[in-house]
């Protein structure tokens, strides 16, 4: 099949062929956390299960440097691209791995050495606590890894190697099922073992990539042989991503709060529950996340090249799929609520219930989260962090605080469960504004 570049123009087929690998990539990239999920909770029991989700949020949060480097590096390497400056492209791209590396094994130490206290912050006691710091103390000794997976993902986008990145992805996924079914479920290994499983696989899915941009290539970009700083790139870098940074250690922030809300209102069975349906809202929140992944290098590349009728084209057809894709996940959603469940927690009927009832409801944030999440990448891509990091900022920390606070002093746990849906029916007013008041300031409206 031929390669798609990036200066070429975008039919709804052409489109979803150069984004399909970034949607893959992510898809894979959440299997992580739900098939650690899936063994712990057959293998291990509750508490273990409650400890993951407890701790996850933590690690995602701390990894957010890797979704702010890679993000915004992206948004400038693909303009600098697009204005025909390979070389300076290919060492930003070396100066930003170099950083996401440094600024990982940094919050990788402080994570570490704050676990216990978080983890009693939360709520976490007995039990539930040592499985937190057992499993906690292994994943983030990995973060550097980690990070740098997460930011060189975007990377192999503007690289014209998304195939080759979701290559990687699926390594480092099958890597990290393969291990789990042998630590877990064959060695027995409990808690630890799921850990270890996805720590080797962060790694490999870090090495591969290095490995292959340090090396000649055929893609866009390679690591150059010197090291470059350039201070007013990195903060540029930072500042265009930090819609996604702050987007993420939101979502991070919130889960720990919606937790700590359950444990207080339903104990170690709501964040179970809370858990199960976060693993299935992983992966619709991949496939919206990994075509924004997928479809930002283009419009920073048409951006760079002002060729304003393409931006157009783009912006006009990924409202029409989002909007589409957001109605066909409400309706899987509801379809599949039940059999998930019974996949995870078959074995405890209560937690089951409570299982389905949520998901019912949680379901209905899924119709608008497509279009917000894009919304945020959309000026992301354009060199925008600004107005990129107040939507993400009232999506996903302002409107979901108020919910989660708010909602179950008017509605009980089903407001809980219900803040997710009102977070992202509010974010759409605020994204819809910004689409059509800077229309013409970018020109694709």
């Amino acid at each position: 099949m031929a390669r798609i570049h990036l200066s070429e123009h975008f039919t709804y087929k052409k489109l979803l062929r150069f984004v399909l690998p970034s949607v893959l990539m992510m898809i894979f990239t959440s299997i992580y956390s739900v098939v650690d999920g899936l063994f712990v909770s057959n293998f291990v029991g509750t508490t273990a299960f409650a400890a993951v989700n407890l701790i996850y949020p933590l690690v995602m949060m701390l990894s957010s440097v890797g979704f702010m480097l890679g993000t915004g590096g992206t948004a400038i390497i693909g303009k600098t691209l697009g204005e025909g400056q390979r070389e300076e492209a290919n060492r930003y791209f070396t100066m930003l791995m170099a950083a996401v590396v440094l600024f990982g094994a940094v919050l990788a130490a402080l994570g570490i050495l704050f676990l216990r206290p978080v983890s009693i912050l939360l709520g976490a006691e007995g039990a539930l606590l040592d499985d937190c710091i057992r499993y906690g103390r292994v994943i983030l000794a990995a973060l550097p890894f980690f990070a740098l997976q997460v930011a060189v993902q975007e990377l192999f986008v503007v690289a014209e190697k998304a195939s080759l990145g979701l290559g990687v992805t699926v390594l480092s996924g099958v890597v990290n099922m393969v291990l789990d079914a042998l630590f877990v479920a064959g060695f027995h290994w409990g808690l630890l073992g799921a850990a270890f499983a996805t720590a080797i696989s962060q790694v490999v899915g870090a090495v591969v990539p290095v490995l292959y941009f340090a090396r000649p290539n055929d893609s866009l970009l390679r690591f150059t042989k010197a090291l470059h700083f350039y201070p007013k790139v990195l903060g540029k870098a930072c500042a265009n991503g930090s819609s996604e940074m702050v987007s993420n250690l939101a979502s991070s922030l919130v889960s720990l709060l919606y937790n700590y809300q359950l444990l207080r209102l339903l104990g170690e069975n709501g964040v179970a529950a809370y858990g199960v349906i976060m693993y299935v809202g992983f992966i619709f929140a991949a496939v919206n996340l990994g075509y924004a992944m997928g479809a930002s290098p283009i419009i920073s590349f048409q951006y760079g090249a002002e060729n304003h009728s393409e931006l157009k084209n783009l912006y006009r057809k990924s409202l029409l799929l989002l909007s589409a894709g957001g109605l066909g996940m409400f309706l899987i959603a509801k379809l599949v609520a039940r059999p998930l469940s019974l996949i995870f927690v078959s074995y405890d009927p209560v937690l089951l219930e409570l299982t389905v009832h949520a998901f019912h409801i949680i379901a209905f944030a899924f119709l608008l989260n497509g279009l917000n999440t894009f919304a945020s990448a959309f000026f992301t891509a354009l060199n925008n962090g600004a107005v990129s990091a107040v939507l993400s900022f009232l999506r996903t920390f302002v409107f979901q605080i108020v919910g989660i606070l708010g909602l179950p002093l008017l509605f009980g746990v089903d407001g809980l469960w219900a803040a997710m849906a009102v977070t992202e029916c509010a974010s759409f007013f605020v994204s819809l504004y910004c689409f059509l008041s800077r229309r013409r300031r970018y020109q694709y409206g």
